[in-house]
């Protein structure tokens, strides 16, 4: 039975949650599987990885061939490189503690460049943050201002009907003085008419 390391696809549409799987490679996909080494997260960043690496590496070594997204999997997660240190403490050419101690020293380092890498996305976020803030406040800047000339604009138009309205009213007050003599001398005029 030809045994494949594969990703077996769940989540919804638009957001893959894979579990990586050993299982038959005439079988489905998302069908049955032999067992269930861990889980490939690709929504976060950096994805998310949980894998059995000691299980990871049995199968390898019982004739497993992963498929080349799960290939890439375990050589982050150092399995290719376990397997490649068990085939020489296997052979003799290292003891099984120096395969350890180049494992850990490996995974370390590894461990230091995704810390060193979250902390860039980090810092990143946090100036992009303070661009878009600053950003904003130029242009809340630039709306007071705008919004404070659309004001005193509207005061001196304002300023400028209220003196237009108060030469109009005195150019008519006279023609209003001259019309009110006629205006009484007309109701006299009436008022002997009726006598």
């Amino acid at each position: 039975m030809p045994v494949k390391i594969r990703l077996q696809r769940h989540g919804r549409k638009g957001k893959p949650f894979y579990w990586i799987v050993a299982a038959d490679s005439r079988a489905k996909r998302d069908g049955k599987f032999l067992e269930k080494l861990g889980t490939y997260n690709p929504n976060t960043n950096p994805a998310q990885i949980d894998l059995d690496v000691d299980g990871s590496v049995k199968w390898l070594q019982n004739g497993a061939q992963p498929s080349d997204t799960a290939r890439r999997i375990l050589s982050y997660k150092g399995v290719l490189l376990k397997k490649h240190l068990l085939g020489g403490v296997a052979k003799g050419a290292l003891t099984q503690e120096q395969a350890d101690a180049k494992f850990a020293a490996w995974l370390e380092e590894k461990t230091g460049k995704v810390t060193a890498k979250v902390e860039g996305l980090e810092k990143e976020r946090e100036e992009a943050r303070a661009k878009a803030l600053e950003a904003e406040r130029e242009i809340n800047e630039k709306r007071q201002a705008a919004a404070t000339a659309v004001e005193e604009v509207a005061e001196e138009a304002t300023e400028e009907v209220a003196e237009e309205t108060a030469a109009t009213e005195a150019e008519a007050a006279p023609e209003v003085e001259a019309a009110a003599p006629e205006a009484e001398e007309s109701s006299e005029e009436n008022k002997e008419a009726a006598e």
